[in-house]
């Protein structure tokens, strides 16, 4: 993994966000999002990860970019949502470097529906 080239602008997007929590409902987005709570945070995190899905499917590169970014923010407002900071997931990443990815996963603690 190493260093992320792109990492500051994911930055700034998770410092942007941040910054409209204080913002006008009736001018922002972001902010109006964050209103609404976790539950209709997680659906559209939810929906534009189905969105990735199809346009890799169906819709070619410039779809899956896109949505790909629509992703990203979403899972920033949620992020940001939850108080959780960029650096505690790339702390996350990165202790996942050099482990296998079958290792890593069996080390989890099992979720009710998994076996």
């Amino acid at each position: 993994m190493g260093s992320q080239k792109n990492q500051p602008a994911l930055e700034k997007l998770c410092q942007i966000i941040e910054e409209r929590q204080r913002a006008s409902t009736n001018t922002s987005y972001t902010a109006s999002l964050l209103t609404k709570g976790t539950a209709k945070i997680g659906a559209k995190v939810t929906e534009e990860a189905e969105e990735v899905v199809f346009a890799a499917l169906d819709e070619g590169s410039d779809a899956l970019i896109r949505e790909s970014a629509d992703l990203l923010y979403h899972l920033c407002v949620l992020w940001v949502d939850q108080g959780i900071k960029l650096d505690d997931i790339w702390s996350e990443l990165s202790s996942r470097e050099g482990v296998s990815g079958l290792v890593e996963k069996s080390s989890r603690p099992k979720k009710g529906n998994e076996s």
